[in-house]
């Protein structure tokens, strides 16, 4: 039956104008090209060419043949060359998991220089997960998790890619604003936003003021850094961010960072990825030009 060969035989031969050239260009033997055309001639009960001389002339089937075939043929090569690239991974999308709000933020500021450097991927980035991060990574749904608290699993590789300390944000008309640092009894009086996430998630809880048995006066919950901000700077309440996140906001906002302790909270976006695709080259990208940040 028709195949692929045939279409590039008669595209060939009217391209090169001779059996030879045509043959030269395809890597076969002349006789190789011939008994090709016969065999498709016999299947089909038709002629795709006549003989004139040295020359070669296409019938009416030929000519149609070879219409298709110049039409055919360039969508089939840019499918073939597309199916190279992702198999060399310069195309695709890069599914991307987040589990840290202000981590967004930080995101940014890898997926302009990515985009730059991986002309043929793109970036997908989910924020919600209906079993969790981990599973989204288990399940294939995303390719990447990026988190500051990772689960350790063995088949999961988390990659540690860019430092930070957590602080306290107050606006600078608070009281706290002067302070040098702060000890959990000082928010037993205020009102700390935070995202609506799980408390045991939450670092200001677990490594700040439950170990020393204590709670702020009012905890409230939204979703939005910006909000959360724009709340903190009007002296409505406090709330806990990556310091380089706060001193971003900083500019715009008359909003002061507070080291929480003597020696801070001290953490790390991480990216976790499958152990089996370490030599993915998007993820090997993101990873080295998040660390490079």
């Amino acid at each position: 039956m028709l195949e692929k060969m045939h279409l590039s035989i008669l595209r060939e031969i009217a391209r090169q104008g001779s059996l030879t050239a045509a043959a030269e260009q395809l890597n076969l033997s002349q006789s190789a090209l011939s008994h090709s055309i016969k065999k498709l001639e016999h299947v089909l009960a038709l002629a795709l060419w006549v003989k004139d001389g040295r020359n070669i002339k296409l019938t009416a089937a030929g000519e149609y043949l070879l219409g298709q075939a110049n039409r055919i043929l360039p969508q089939f090569e840019r499918v073939e060359e597309t199916l190279k690239q992702f198999a060399a991974n310069e195309r695709g999308t890069l599914h991307i998991g987040m589990e840290c709000h202000p981590c967004y933020q930080w995101l940014l500021r890898v997926v302009n220089p990515f985009l730059a450097t991986s002309p043929g991927v793109d970036i997908d980035v989910k924020q919600q997960f209906q079993f969790g991060g981990m599973a989204a990574l288990f399940n294939y749904d995303i390719d990447i998790l990026i988190t500051p608290d990772p689960i350790q699993k063995d088949s999961i590789h988390f990659e540690p890619v860019f430092p930070y300390e957590q602080v306290l944000i107050v606006s600078q008309h608070s009281k706290l604003s002067t302070v040098a640092q702060l000890t959990p009894q000082q928010l037993n009086d205020q009102t700390l936003f935070t995202y609506p996430v799980d408390l045991a998630r939450l670092d200001i809880f677990q490594q700040f003021l439950l170990p020393a048995q204590c709670l702020p006066q009012k905890h409230k919950t939204l979703e939005d850094t910006d909000i959360i901000l724009q709340m903190v700077a009007a002296n409505r309440g406090v709330a806990a961010m990556p310091k380089w996140l706060a001193l971003e906001y900083a500019k715009t906002l008359p909003i002061v960072a507070i080291r929480l302790g003597n020696d801070g909270i001290h953490k790390h976006i991480h990216v976790g990825y499958r152990k089996h695709e370490q030599h993915n080259k998007h993820i090997e990208t993101f990873i080295a030009l998040a660390k490079n940040l």
